[in-house]
């Protein structure tokens, strides 16, 4: 273990930013700016308590990290000797030597980088290798064997995209048709996950956001109420005549 002495946060090589612990101290707060070690805060505390050793210092003169290990209870996570660090570095390059001599490799690396975050159309993967440099013809390879596997599917993705819109933020069909096609989806594809939500679908959605508004416009007069909110259905992509019938109502059963 070791302090940064900028931030008081201990850590290692391998283990950075890993909470502090209260007690520890700041290399620069030590004289000669030296590091003590948790054998030495232990000693410290087992003399504040009064205690002779890391048995006394753990049971009364301090929390058990600082008490030193013993024999037969080894320490938490052991650091990797330098023969070890040396051989993860050597590693690190050579994947990555790997990855810049052959393009398959590294559209590979970058496409499942990608998706491991969020699920991505296949549209979307190919842009991304192309601001990368990936040859057009090696992309569309790689894609094609991603799609042979699962892992890209944007029938999937535009179902699973319609759904979680649609539920989480209220968007109508139009908009929804709108994001699929700047993603890549195909029409047909689009068209079937939009099949999810219906006329009565978009009717309740859009009877759910107009009530929650119209408790946000107390101060405003009827016409004010109408105007933006018929503005806000229309951005989230709701016919036109569906929104007056739905803000007209809201406005009736408020009165």
């Amino acid at each position: 273990m070791r302090h940064d002495s900028g931030t008081g946060m201990p850590g290692s090589e391998d283990e950075p930013g890993i909470p502090a612990f209260d007690g520890m101290i700041r290399a620069s707060e030590l004289t000669g700016g030296r590091r003590r070690r948790r054998s030495a805060l232990a000693a410290e505390a087992a003399e504040a308590a009064g205690a002779s050793g890391p048995e006394q210092a753990r049971a009364g003169g301090g929390p058990d990290w600082m008490a030193p290990p013993t024999a037969d209870e080894p320490s938490g996570e052991p650091e990797l000797t330098k023969e070890e660090r040396k051989a993860a570095r050597k590693a690190r390059k050579e994947q990555r030597a790997a990855e810049e001599a052959d393009p398959a490799e590294r559209a590979r690396a970058i496409c499942l980088r990608l998706l491991t975050g969020a699920a991505k159309t296949r549209k979307q993967l190919a842009e991304a290798l192309a601001k990368r440099e990936i040859p057009a013809e090696v992309a569309e390879q790689v894609l094609d064997r991603l799609e042979e596997v699962g892992l890209i599917d944007d029938g999937a993705f535009a179902e699973a995209w319609v759904e979680s819109r649609h539920h989480a933020r209220g968007l109508g069909r139009r908009v929804l048709a709108q994001e699929l096609r700047q993603r890549g989806v195909a029409p047909e594809l689009a068209e079937r996950a939009l099949a999810q939500v219906d006329e009565d679908d978009e009717q309740a959605a859009a009877r759910e956001f107009v009530e929650r508004r119209l408790r946000t416009m107390r101060g405003l007069d009827d016409q004010a109420k109408l105007r933006r909110l018929v503005g806000a259905l229309a951005r989230r992509g709701y016919p036109e005549g569906l929104a007056f019938r739905i803000v007209k109502d809201a406005l009736e059963a408020e009165r």
